[in-house]
């Protein structure tokens, strides 16, 4: 543990931010790190309540995710869906037995009438961590795409049609757009060092957080220094839709364009090494840049990528 003291915030959706959020938990002491999770990919799904970005972190954190798929558990068995499937039931989103048990844990107690930050505060001690998962909202926000093929809903997008509609913009639906106490101490913490964007869609996993007033403003006012890992390396995204999206929206790919969206939430941003021509033009709009190798796969390499953001940190305070 590099950073002890260190008290950090990220802003965390799907498997690419997982892995610098598992890089942050092993620079720094469990208890002084908080991750607000994205829940704009929440769904009913046969009767269960599906988390899918705060499982993913949870397992990854735990070391019991699925290193070959980046989803879900790792040695799963499927003799549930197996079954299902002989039932006739609709079985497009996978769910092997054991992530379906804590989805069944999770159904149980939103039933009984608990907060979701409860739950997953259950769910993160159950799996032996200190870390502070925290759900942007206890309500629910959807996340929908409009497409050439009318408006769905993001896991009909995601995994049912495997990302293949063009997409021409990405809206956020809530009856009641609220960010959680937890996640609003966390942002206003006097002791807190500084916040980090992981290096997740931008679009799909971090602007859903952001489209909840009370986030983006505790973000936007927060005066210790704000950092993000860009998703971009050249002109692709590292991993998933994200240059996709970008293309179909007529946003340029490049790391620029992931500083300009983040323009006024950032003091600084992680660009890959092999982008230095880009690093003018985006301090050009007043966000310091510092280079680094951004893809990264083993545990040293996550550890290694998290402790220079947190450097980073250090040196725009200083």
């Amino acid at each position: 543990m590099k950073y002890p003291d260190t008290k950090i915030v990220a802003l965390c959706g799907g498997v690419g931010g997982a892995k610098l959020a598992l890089g942050l938990n092993n620079a720094l002491d469990q208890k002084n790190l908080s991750i607000i999770t994205n829940t704009g990919d929440d769904f009913l799904y046969l009767g269960f309540y599906i988390c899918p970005d705060i499982d993913t972190v949870i397992y990854t954190l735990a070391g019991v995710n699925n290193s070959e798929t980046g989803w879900g558990r790792e040695d799963e068995t499927w003799k549930t869906l197996d079954v299902l499937k002989e039932l006739g039931a609709d079985t497009w989103f996978q769910l092997g037995d054991k992530d379906l048990a804590l989805h069944l844990f999770r159904s149980k107690e939103k039933r009984k009438g608990e907060l979701l930050t409860t739950i997953t505060r259950r769910l993160t001690n159950k799996f032996g961590l200190k870390t502070h998962v925290l759900p942007m909202s206890n309500h629910p926000v959807q996340t929908f795409l409009e497409t050439e093929d009318g408006e769905i809903s993001f896991q009909d997008y995601f995994v049912r049609q495997k990302c293949m509609p063009k997409v021409s913009n990405i809206l956020f639906k809530s009856k009641k757009p609220v960010a959680t106490d937890a996640v609003k101490r966390a942002l206003s913490d006097k002791s807190l060092d500084g916040i980090i964007f992981c290096p997740s869609n931008p679009f799909l996993s971090i602007d859903p957080m952001l489209s909840i007033k009370k986030i983006r403003t505790l973000i936007k006012n927060q005066k210790r220094p704000r950092v993000a890992i860009s998703p971009i390396v050249g002109h692709d995204s590292v991993k998933g839709p994200t240059s996709k999206l970008m293309n179909e929206m007529g946003i340029e790919v490049s790391s620029v364009s992931i500083a300009e969206h983040y323009q006024g939430l950032i003091d600084g941003i992680i660009i890959d090494e092999t982008d230095e021509e880009q690093a003018g033009k985006i301090e050009e709009i007043g966000i310091k840049v510092k280079l680094s190798k951004i893809i990264v796969e083993t545990r040293e390499e996550k550890i290694r990528l998290a402790e220079e953001s947190l450097e980073f940190i250090q040196e725009i305070a200083s």
